[in-house]
């Protein structure tokens, strides 16, 4: 006579990772709203350097110097005549806005002051250099 024999079948964990999914979908939600975006003119610049740099927070105006002395703001290129005129068009939004000059490394002096004299003319309150840290 013949015993039968029993024949187990090996059910396979399964991890459920429906959970897991929750989470991690609720981290990545949380670290997109959390985050903070820095802000920039969006026009290349090669900034200088400097070993003492301060972050500035809520910069409400950029305007980016290129190398070849082409005055940006907002992405549109503006004559240095027309610097002061579009600053305090601009401020009329924002009046007690902050203005960040982004000036590359070879542009010469003498357009970022005329920038600075038409920014104080405009009524700019703040003004401050970018520079990359050391």
């Amino acid at each position: 006579m013949r015993l039968g024999r029993r024949q187990h079948k090996q059910e396979e964990a399964q991890i459920d990772l429906t959970s897991m999914l929750d989470i991690v979908f609720i981290m990545l939600i949380f670290f997109i709203v959390t985050s903070s975006f820095v802000r920039e003119s969006g026009v290349e610049v090669n900034r200088p350097q400097a070993s003492n740099v301060v972050s500035q927070k809520d910069a409400g105006i950029f305007v980016a110097i290129t190398s070849a002395n082409d005055i940006y703001i907002d992405k549109r290129v503006v004559d240095v005549e027309r610097v002061q005129a579009t600053l305090e068009h601009l401020l009329l939004d924002k009046p007690d806005a902050s203005l960040v000059i982004q000036a590359d490394e070879h542009a010469y002096s003498g357009t970022v002051v005329k920038v600075m004299d038409a920014a104080k003319g405009a009524g700019v309150k703040n003004i401050a250099l970018a520079a990359e840290k050391k």
